[in-house]
Order: C-alpha cells, then structure tokens, then sequence
C-alpha cells in the first residue's frame, strides 16, 4: 500500500468549503497542480476525482507571452486545451462587468503542489498571477491585493533537501516554496504574509491520514469487518516509521499525537538525506537501511526467530506490500513504481 505526500488531497475532492458556491464540490472546479514530470500529476489528481485540472503546460502554450522566456513547444506533447479562455484585454477581451461575468474567463479555485516543480520560473509566475488575481480569474488583478482573499493554495511536501543519485542532497518541494515566500514578501513588502496549507510530513494531519489507511488495510489482512464485535480490543498498537530525512520523518513520528492512541517508534536510515552526525531529532534507532530497520523492529515485536521471519522475507521477496510507504517521488500504479 503507498501513500504518496500528495495522497490527502484526494480528500479534499468533495469538499465544498473551498469553493465561494457551496452547493458546488471542488471536484467540479478548475484546479491547477503543479509539479512532476510532463502531466503525471494531473492523471493522479484525475485518479483522486477531480475533474476539471490545469496544469502550467495548459497555460504557457494557451497564453506564450504570459511567461517569453520559455517556449511552448517544450510543452505542446502533453499539454490540453484551456477549457474557458484566460482574460487578457490585448486581445479585445472586455473588462469584467461584474462577478458573474468572471464564468467567461479561466478561473482557478485552488492552487495543488503535488510535486517538486520542474520550472520554477514559469511556475512561480503562474502562482504569482493567480494569488493577485481577482477572485482567481487568471489574467486579472485584484484592485487592493493586499486585501484580497487568495485563492487556497497547498503544498504536499515541506522536504528542503531529497537523495538522489548525485552525491550531495538536492533541493525539493520545500526549496520551491521557500523560493515562493520569498517572491511573495518582496512583491507585497512583507505586508500580507503568503497563506497557504501545508499538507505532508511532518505534519500531524498526514500522519493521522497515514493511520486511517493503516487501520483499514490492517482490517482487510485480518479479514475484519469495519464493525465487527472481533476487532474491539484489537486495535493498532504499534506503529514503527522508518525514513532518511530527520527533519520530516523522523520529526513528524516522534511528535504525532495519535487519535487511536498508537505508540509510534523512530527508525533512521543511512541510505538517504541522513548520512550520520548528530540528528536534531533523536530517532528510537539509526540503522544502515531499510532492511536493518525492518529487523530491528522484528526483534522489537519478538519476531526473529526463523519460522516467524521466513513468511515475511518471502512476501517481501514477491512484492507484496505488508505496510504504508511514503514517496513523495514516486507513484503508484498497478503495484508498480515510476517516477513523477
């Protein structure tokens, strides 16, 4: 079972609170999301249920001198048609007669960072336009900014830094919105603070997420009815979190405060962002990788002698997922992993 850091927007599909039409869930809304290699974050955003979303590709090339220094071909493959155009009065677009009159133009209701962007320059000012704007109305701006209600905007992943195949950490979602903040104060002059929800570890609402899907799946490999008499007293107990990033996982796991009233240990990998010293946030164990973490916890749980190892060691063999990963650069489809 995976559960990216982007998996809890899939909750937000039929929310209406978002939406200024209450009648009206944000699934029916253009959204726009950004981040990830090509349109793989939209499909995913599709997955979740939300039917109307935008992505910067869709704009650039709809809209080329928005953003001049990039050409559109770089995004012609995958990009779609904008479903309503954006307001631009160059063109002979009227002004806007009213706040009805904004259902003629492209408006966005939320802004989704599902995963590190990829062209921060465009992206950003993409961004930039929408929170200006008025009411979400791509290409307008709203007379007094500073007193406008911006349209909600979430980031999935606070992660500053991320491992990858080059020897020094890289920079990641977090980096970008750091960037953004930075943007953001310099055009308001540190009057209006950027506000946004941020959504992923190491944040409590996640990690609740992360347990609601534990509790469930855990019901479904004990073959236990969602109200069945037999799981009372049988509740989760025991939790362990293993990640390479202190700041996130391990910080996340050793603050949560579970609902359930779940104890949750600490395991730090070698094998990603931490590569030794002094962590800030002091795990219940550092091991060299996955596995030792794995073993550790077994042994913990009084699980290592053979007869009881062996089934797991062979279900870890065939792929079988037997708990929650996070993988804010990876998603899931067909029990496969690709990356974003």
């Amino acid at each position: 079972m995976f559960i990216q850091s982007h998996t809890p927007f899939a909750d937000l599909v039929d929310s209406t609170t978002l939406a200024e039409d209450s009648q009206i869930p944000l699934k029916d809304k253009a959204i726009l999301v950004i981040g990830g290699d090509g349109e793989r974050c939209r499909k995913v955003a599709e997955d979740y249920g939300f039917k109307n979303v935008i992505i910067p590709a869709d704009i650039i090339t709809s809209c080329p001198s928005l953003w001049p220094f990039t050409s559109p071909q770089n995004y012609s493959s995958y990009a779609r048609p904008l479903p309503l155009p954006i307001y631009n009065p160059s063109l002979g677009t009227l002004p806007l007669p009213s706040t009805s009159g904004q259902n003629d133009y492209l408006r966005i209701h939320s802004v989704f960072i599902f995963n590190d962007p990829r062209d921060w320059a465009l992206d950003t000012q993409i961004l930039l336009d929408i929170l200006l704007s008025d009411s979400g109305v791509l290409g307008t701006q709203h007379a007094n900014p500073q007193a406008a209600r911006q349209v909600p905007l979430y980031f999935s992943n606070p992660d500053l830094h991320w491992a990858s195949q080059y020897h020094l950490p890289r920079l990641g979602q977090g980096g970008f919105q750091a960037a953004f903040k930075g943007v953001w104060d310099a055009v308001m002059d540190g009057k209006i603070p950027l506000q946004y929800t941020l959504i992923g570890k190491p944040s409590q609402s996640t990690f609740e997420f992360a347990e609601k899907r534990l509790v469930e799946h855990r019901k479904e490999l004990l073959g236990i009815a969602p109200t069945s008499e037999a799981d009372r007293g049988m509740g989760l107990r025991k939790v362990y979190m293993v990640g390479d990033n202190p700041e996130s996982d391990i910080a996340g796991g050793n603050k949560y405060q579970s609902p359930l009233g779940s104890r949750w240990d600490t395991i730090l990998v070698k094998s990603g962002v931490y590569d030794g010293g002094e962590s800030a946030h002091r795990p219940s164990m550092i091991v060299d990788g996955v596995w030792d973490a794995v073993e550790w916890a077994l042994d913990k749980e009084g699980w290592l002698d053979g007869e009881k190892l062996e089934p797991i060691k062979r279900s870890i063999r065939e792929g079988h997922q037997t708990s929650v990963r996070w993988g804010p650069k990876v998603e899931a489809e067909g029990g496969l992993k690709r990356e974003m």
